[in-house]
């Protein structure tokens, strides 16, 4: 990879999280609860992804890379639907406030 390619990849990403941070700051509340649960069924698909990595991987270095992008997918997930409960919790009659 040379120099060039670094810093254009590198631009790409700094522009990704920008862009990303204004795109969430700009969702109204009402749709967290359902884009939440979307991003949790992307999660559970990366999850499949992961695990497939972490077997076929060609070395150890991928099985590595795969086992570590598998527990991370997997918080990823918890905490989604840990923070969905919570805000269907909301909702019901005597919820949290």
């Amino acid at each position: 990879m040379s120099l060039t390619d670094l810093i254009w990849l590198t631009s790409v990403f700094v522009l990704a999280i920008f862009i990303g941070f204004e795109v969430i700051t700009k969702v109204p509340r009402t749709l967290h609860t359902p884009l939440m649960s979307g991003s949790n069924a992307i999660s559970g698909i990366t999850i499949v992804g992961a695990i497939l990595s972490a077997t076929k991987g060609a070395g150890s270095t991928a099985t590595i890379l795969g086992i570590a992008a598998v527990v991370l997918a997997t918080i990823n997930v918890v905490g989604g639907f840990l923070v969905t409960h919570r805000m269907l919790a909301m909702f019901k009659p005597g919820g949290r406030k």
